[in-house]
């Protein structure tokens, strides 16, 4: 690899003096000339409409965006809600207009009828627009750049009625790098994820440690690997997304290297181990699948021989075939967009099942009439139902009143078939009111599953408040202060008749503290399974 230019030895001297935000400007920067500038300059975004008369348009105010990203989106006209959702993130010196046609990705849009998020990085940020995933403050959870994106995510899935089971992330060289980043920071949040000439999670969390980590890598163990994703959201035990994984052995840039250590990394997550359960070869290309304790497809690889650096695509009109080559974007005979869609399982009946997806599903309403909330003290003494649910709904926190509430959801899970491994589950609450902060201080409002009811019957009753869970904590919702919020995943549902849960401060607050949430069918409980 050739020495840095001295242009970029004298940002590397105003990173010395250099604080805040500009100073990542200036890092950028020196790892964007490392890189090669990873992608030609593509020139402006392109809006040129496709068949469908879609095209790529920009949204402001999806959130705080602490990352000062922009946010562009596709969706095919006519869109139905509960389709997936692909984030798609370009690379050094793209834009999210070089990065939807010329990928493919529209054109899978439109076949299979899922959205497309494109986040666009910013020259302030970045000099060479590179996502910052050699940023430590940009790839943490709820900070920086992977918020901004989570931010977008949660916009789409407002705006479009995005099903939030079935949300995916890839990019190509930096953007792989930071698919990586919300994979391991958001693994609640997206289901699966492809890099695509990518790093590992967490490889650099500094300009210095980037160079190395593209060229000539940087080796560690699974364990080492597989607890830097796990630490980005410490507590969380899985589900975690499942992997495709695209390198091209000719690549000097982000070295081949990486998808060793890549697998390794994912591999360890989902606890199985770095021997390919299944081999052959796609399009002449080696293919590799890792399956876990299962038969769950949970990482592949695809092997690019003879390739560099870039995305691969097969430009033409067959029915495997995308793309429009150009400067890293590269004629390989084969479309990755097609594979990984394929792998999660995009194709299937316009967006139903893959190898690396579930193979059923519910979305299961709240019964109205067991829902409700229970009120006690801290310390549960004086339990008793509590009578607001018909009109401001089922309260959780501590009220104006001092007591101290609990709700309780109630699904019928009947639908899952008895012979069912369920694979993911996740409760979506709307807020209804509310007043205080319940998260302050970092409490947390935490989910208990019950594979049954909580009491003798499933009507919310004082004994609720207190009444032994089949899991405790087995699930979290994060901070929200409107609409609806999804929680973490668990796996615990009674397939033969009901499922509680019961949501809860895992700390009593000091001060009031609390929110309403809506009842019945406002209340949904989402569940996947094998």
């Amino acid at each position: 690899m050739p020495l840095p230019s001295a242009r970029v030895r004298h940002r590397r001297e105003l990173l010395r003096r250099t604080p805040g935000r500009l100073r990542r400007s200036f890092a950028g920067a020196a790892v964007g000339v490392l890189l090669v500038t990873l992608l030609a300059v593509t020139g402006p975004a392109s809006l040129t409409a496709p068949a469908q008369a879609a095209s790529l348009t920009e949204v402001t105010g999806f959130g705080s965006n602490p990352g000062n990203l922009r946010m562009f989106r596709y969706v095919p006209d006519g869109l139905p809600a509960g389709r997936p959702l692909v984030v798609a993130m370009h690379g050094c010196t793209q834009s999210a207009g070089g990065f939807d046609d010329e990928t493919g990705w529209t054109t899978w849009a439109d076949q299979w009828g899922f959205a497309l998020l494109l986040p666009q990085q910013q020259s302030a940020n970045n000099l060479n627009n590179c996502f910052n995933w050699f940023e430590a403050g940009d790839i943490r959870r709820d900070a920086g750049e992977a918020l901004s994106i989570k931010q977008m995510t949660d916009r789409m899935k407002a705006d479009v009625g995005s099903d939030p089971a079935r949300v995916h992330a890839t990019g190509l060289s930096a953007g792989a790098a930071m698919t990586n980043v919300v994979l391991a920071a958001y693994p609640d949040v997206f289901a699966a994820g492809a890099p695509v000439a990518g790093l590992p999670y967490a490889c650099a969390t500094s300009v210095v440690a980037a160079y190395s980590c593209m060229n000539p890598g940087t080796d560690l163990t699974p364990a080492a690997w597989a607890a830097k994703v796990r630490d980005a959201h410490p507590g969380y035990a899985g589900p975690w997304p499942a992997v495709s994984v695209w390198q091209g052995t000719t690549d000097t840039t982000v070295v081949p290297a990486n998808l060793t250590e890549t697998v390794e990394q994912w591999t360890a997550v989902h606890g199985t181990d770095t021997t390919p359960d299944a081999t052959d070869t796609v399009n002449g290309y080696p293919h590799a699948v890792y399956r876990d304790s299962g038969g769950r497809a949970v990482v592949e690889t695809y092997t690019i021989t003879g390739t560099g650096h870039g995305q691969p695509v097969d430009p033409g009109t067959g029915a495997e075939q995308c793309g429009t080559a150009g400067a890293y974007i590269l004629d390989a005979d084969i479309c990755a967009a097609y594979h990984i869609g394929r792998f999660w399982g995009l194709a299937e009946d316009g967006g139903g099942t893959g190898p690396g997806a579930p193979a059923q599903r519910a979305v299961i309403p709240g019964t109205a009439a067991d829902d409700g909330y229970v009120k006690a003290s801290a310390d549960g003494a004086g339990a008793a139902v509590g009578a607001l649910k018909a009109t401001m709904g089922a309260a959780v926190g501590r009220g104006a009143d001092g007591r101290h509430n609990r709700t309780l959801l109630s699904f019928d899970t009947s639908v899952v078939p008895d012979d069912a491994t369920v694979t993911r589950a996740h409760v979506t609450v709307t807020r209804a009111s509310g007043g205080g902060d319940p998260w302050a201080g970092g409490n947390r409002l935490l989910v208990d599953v019950r594979t049954g009811c909580f009491g003798a019957s499933c009507a919310t009753a004082a004994e609720d408040w207190a009444a032994p869970a089949t899991a405790d904590g087995a699930a979290e919702l994060v901070r929200f202060t409107s609409g609806s919020a999804d929680s973490t995943a668990f796996t615990g549902i009674n397939r033969g008749g009901p499922t509680q849960l019961r949501l809860r401060l895992a700390d009593p607050p000091a001060a009031a503290a609390y929110l309403f949430l809506r009842t019945g069918a406002e209340a949904r409980l989402t569940v996947e399974w094998e």
